[in-house]
């Protein structure tokens, strides 16, 4: 997990370097298709029932975005995403990856001559495809059945909300997503996975 938050720091303090290498750059007047690639983290933590810790995880994704209006700078940004996903606790530790496809509504802002601002809110939909829980409570615990932990939901949905900016095609953005889908097999118990994510990449 060192080494993941290492590269994530090294990626942001390369930004500035790389960015001079690149040619042309995101123009809100004339734009009307790009592709990009991301790379980021992620802390995830849970809301409900459930009253457990953050996790950090870690995020690829290519992503499409298409312009709505010839007169206004509006996109609409889809892609495919890999995402990490979970929390832990004393008693927990639940881990989940995850193929996610968004569709976000992004909105330009000229804030330089060279800086492009987009801040964008729209839905996601998410797919585990693979998930792990693993009990680290004691025996005497798990024997009285104590904060008994249910089958996790494969499927999620949920909004994500944030801002990004662009640089000569280098695109920043930082956001939090809040899950709507209850992530627990229970018709009893619910809890909603959400994060805050922080990604770096190119837009062509």
């Amino acid at each position: 997990m060192k080494k993941f938050l290492v590269s994530i720091v090294a990626a942001l303090m390369a930004a500035p370097a790389f960015a001079q290498y690149s040619s042309g750059g995101f123009e809100l007047d004339k734009e009307s298709m790009y592709y990009g690639v991301r790379f980021g983290g992620t802390i995830a933590s849970v809301s409900g029932d459930y009253s457990v810790g953050s996790k950090v995880g870690m995020t690829l994704a290519g992503v499409i975005g298409l312009r709505l209006s010839a007169s206004t700078p509006v996109f609409l940004e889809s892609g495919l995403y890999y995402t990490q996903r979970g929390a832990k606790d004393d008693d927990w530790e639940i881990t989940s990856n995850n193929l996610e496809i968004p569709l976000v509504i992004k909105y330009g802002v000229k804030a330089t001559d060279e800086i492009a601002l987009l801040p964008f809110f729209g839905p996601y939909f998410a797919y585990a495809v693979s998930s792990d829980k693993k009990d680290k409570r004691s025996q005497a615990d798990m024997a009285s059945g104590k904060n008994e932990l249910h089958r996790l939901n494969r499927n999620n949905m949920g909004f994500k909300l944030g801002c990004g900016a662009e640089y000569n095609k280098l695109y920043l953005e930082l956001g939090y997503q809040f899950g709507v889908t209850n992530f627990l097999d229970s018709d009893d118990y619910t809890a909603h996975n959400n994060a805050l994510f922080l990604n770096v990449g190119v837009n062509f």
